[in-house]
């Protein structure tokens, strides 16, 4: 079996844009789709998310461009090889960029296999309790209707993305578990990676009084020392955004010096689910969880979801709300369930069918290696 053909399209629904911070912009939000074709009629894509302030991303598809004629030629089953002739040498890529052809040849492999992907990645279960991660909302009253409407619908626990301002923060944070004393609703904060150190170890603090289950992104990922600091100073586990740390070898220093309590990686941003299911394992071996972030589209949540059921030190997904937002041009879709978890796709691959004529309608660039 060899690659034939490579289509990479950038797509940018029309949907109503959200931040999740007071200093962001509303985000446009693009999905760039990979398809992977080969001469024996068998295709793997995949698709990774990205959020900019003023507008659609079409560089991670103009990065992809660059690795096409690598990939030409290839038994696309030689997964590791081709991620390591794709990586980069001199000049750093954007992770999302190598991703995406990774994450496509594993929906490939599923497919040639006839397995979910989560079986062929290890198979630890096959379902995991969720979270609902929340954009931005205008006060505290919105959150607290907004938490009543997620119990109802089956959530058991909230990711709040908030203003990222300590003060305003701690408001929202007395507030929610003042309204649900109940240990039986798990709460989560991520600032974004905005704080100082000084309110940083102030919130955590006071989070951890509060029984929360996690803090996310105080500081910004790649401030290591300022992590380590927190982590001896609370209880409560204080964990990376995990949009920054981007290589094994920096992933497994920070395991290696204790710098969290629990670790965060994400298939995107560590350049596919070749290298990020190795930065599970290191966490496994280290004995510490890595809460695996799943935002975005439907695709890429669905691969980061087959890498948490392949282990068992991820303890939550992520799900991204509200759903419409993130479901564009999917024929099947990742919702959470009324006893609060989510459940692995059965069929082969990424297990995902997509609406391509949904999808080539809002394409805003295309390329395609048959078209020269």
């Amino acid at each position: 079996m060899k690659i034939q053909r490579v289509e990479v399209r950038a797509v940018a629904p029309k949907i109503r844009r959200y931040t999740w911070s007071y200093d962001l912009p509303e985000q446009y939000a693009t999905n760039t789709l990979v398809r992977i074709f080969t001469d024996e009629g068998v295709e793997g894509y995949a698709g990774v998310w990205n959020a900019t302030s003023y507008d659609y991303d079409r560089y991670t598809a103009e990065a992809i461009r660059h690795l096409i004629p690598m990939l030409i030629g290839r038994d696309p089953l030689s997964r590791e090889a081709i991620w390591q002739d794709l990586r980069p040498r001199v000049f750093p890529l954007p992770p999302q960029a190598l991703a995406a052809v990774d994450i496509a040849l594993w929906d490939l492999a599923g497919k040639v296999a006839g397995l979910p992907l989560y079986q062929l990645l290890g198979g630890a279960r096959d379902r995991i309790q969720a979270y609902a991660s929340t954009p931005m909302l205008e006060d505290v009253p919105s959150y607290l209707e907004f938490v009543d409407q997620l119990l109802e619908q089956g959530f058991r626990a909230v990711k709040f993305h908030t203003w990222c301002i300590p003060d305003r923060d701690l408001e929202l944070a007395r507030a929610v578990r003042k309204k649900y004393p109940s240990k039986d609703v798990a709460f989560m904060l991520d600032a974004e990676n905005n704080y100082d150190r000084q309110g940083a170890l102030r919130v955590a603090e006071e989070l951890e009084s509060l029984e929360f289950t996690w803090f996310e992104a105080p500081l910004p990922d790649y401030d290591l020392d300022g992590y380590r600091e927190l982590t001896r100073r609370v209880g409560i586990p204080v964990i990376p955004s995990g949009n920054w740390i981007q290589d094994l070898t920096t992933f497994a220093g920070a395991l290696k010096t204790q710098t969290w309590r629990s670790a965060r990686t994400d298939a995107a941003m560590m350049s596919g689910l070749t290298p990020a299911r190795k930065a599970v394992a290191l966490a496994e071996a280290a004995g510490v969880n890595c809460e695996v972030m799943s935002w975005g589209f439907s695709l890429i949540a669905a691969a980061n979801l087959h890498l948490m059921l392949a282990f068992n030190n991820c303890t939550y997904f992520e799900q991204s709300l509200p759903y419409e937002a993130y479901e564009y041009g999917m024929k099947d879709v990742i919702r959470t369930q009324q006893d609060g978890y989510v459940y692995a796709p059965q069929k082969p691959g990424l297990g995902l069918d997509v609406d391509w004529e949904a999808m080539e309608a809002a394409t805003i660039h295309l390329i395609d290696s048959s078209s020269g």
